[in-house]
């Protein structure tokens, strides 16, 4: 089932900052999609594990982690920040040009992005977003799959996500974008219910 839309009008961030905090939206090309309800769970232990993992792999370093919700704009040009008509919230992401990080969160395409599937969001996740990703330049986007226990995982190559690659979570995988990131898949499932 697709997210919904807020309405059917063209938006911007100028307008996104204008709305009331209680209800979330991601903006792609203009077009407001309500943000699925409170993650489950399990969603919530697996990000929350591999952020610690992240967190750890990467402190000291260039590149800083950060998790949802905090916003990533991803300007079309040169447009000034309020009339870009694209910014999401991914559940897990990384950053190593520390010229894109400011107080509203990321300008530009961060190195690695990781969103966990839910029934309501896997659709966007897996069709909206990986094209949005790819055509603005993410160099890593993993997705991870809590119930089957699979991360798909995309990488840019000649401008363009190649032919994904699918690992069952046991194991480690190490993230050719941040080569210092390398996710203990046992940890991880280890800390999911049931």
């Amino acid at each position: 089932m697709p997210l919904p839309r807020r309405d059917l009008q063209h938006h911007t961030y100028g307008d996104y900052l204008t709305w009331p905090e209680d209800v979330r939206y991601e903006l792609i090309d203009g077009e407001a999609f309500c943000m699925a309800p409170a993650p489950t769970r399990s969603h919530q232990r697996l990000a929350g594990e591999i952020f610690r993992q992240l967190a750890d792999a990467l402190e000291g370093g260039p590149c800083e982690v950060n998790m949802a919700p905090f916003d990533v704009r991803l300007p079309d040009g040169d447009e000034a920040d309020e009339a870009i008509a694209t910014v999401v919230q991914p559940d897990l992401l990384v950053v190593c040009d520390a010229a894109k990080l400011d107080e509203r969160g990321c300008r530009g395409a961060p190195d690695w992005i990781l969103e966990v599937l839910s029934p309501g969001s896997a659709g966007h996740d897996q069709i909206r977003k990986l094209a949005l990703y790819g055509r603005h330049g993410v160099r890593e986007y993993w997705l991870a799959h809590p119930v089957d226990r699979v991360v798909t995982v995309y990488r840019l190559e000649d401008g363009a996500f190649a032919c994904p690659s699918v690992h069952e979570m046991q194991g480690s995988l190490r993230c050719k974008a941040c080569p210092e990131v390398e996710i203990d898949w046992d940890r991880v499932v280890r800390g999911l219910p049931g």
